[in-house]
């Protein structure tokens, strides 16, 4: 897929162009859908909650409150992952009942069969749902995502030592679940 500017988009969405946000849905929601099933671990969760920041953003846009000192991109993760954080502290989290309800293709080892990724992933997801709501954006951006720390940063608006220190305790809650037989 060709590069979109979503910055010139967001200038247009703006200046009042409602067919420009729905180009930056249209070349956003695949990745921001699978981060936010991630992050709250249920996907008609994640369903509702992407619509949610997606108003949001809209709004946000709309009211020239995005002030650009982050890419668009960047922007749209930290709208989507404080969203889905708000929605996780409402609800109790659910697991997963399945990893293929997530729509997202497995990272897979060399090696790996196919039905040996979805059930990592599927064991990945029942981790992630014993973390706090910080812990698994932190962990899920990071380490699943594969955003830099200061990428993190910018997206969960925080310092660099921050993502370092709840990457660190996100890891030390996993640790235990790990040794389990």
């Amino acid at each position: 897929m060709a590069e979109v500017d979503l910055s010139w988009l967001a200038r247009q969405v703006a200046a009042g162009d409602a067919q420009a946000f729905r180009s930056i849905v249209h070349h956003t929601q695949a990745r921001l859908y699978r981060l936010t099933v991630r992050l709250l671990g249920n996907p008609s969760d994640a369903e509702d909650t992407l619509q949610d920041a997606y108003v949001k953003a809209y709004q946000a846009l709309r009211e020239e409150r995005f002030d650009g000192r982050s890419s668009v991109q960047t922007w749209l993760y930290r709208v989507v992952t404080n969203t889905a954080i708000d929605a996780g502290r409402r609800r109790r989290l659910r697991p997963v009942a399945s990893a293929e309800q997530q729509e997202a293709e497995p990272p897979q080892e060399h090696g790996t069969s196919k039905a040996e990724a979805w059930a990592a992933l599927g064991e990945l997801n029942t981790w992630l749902a014993r973390l706090s709501p910080e812990q698994r954006s932190v962990l899920v951006l990071r380490s699943v995502e594969g955003f830099s720390t200061s990428e993190t940063a910018a997206i969960l608006g925080c310092s660099e030592g921050a993502v370092e220190q709840r990457l660190l305790r996100a890891r030390a809650n996993l640790m235990p679940l790990k040794e389990e037989p």
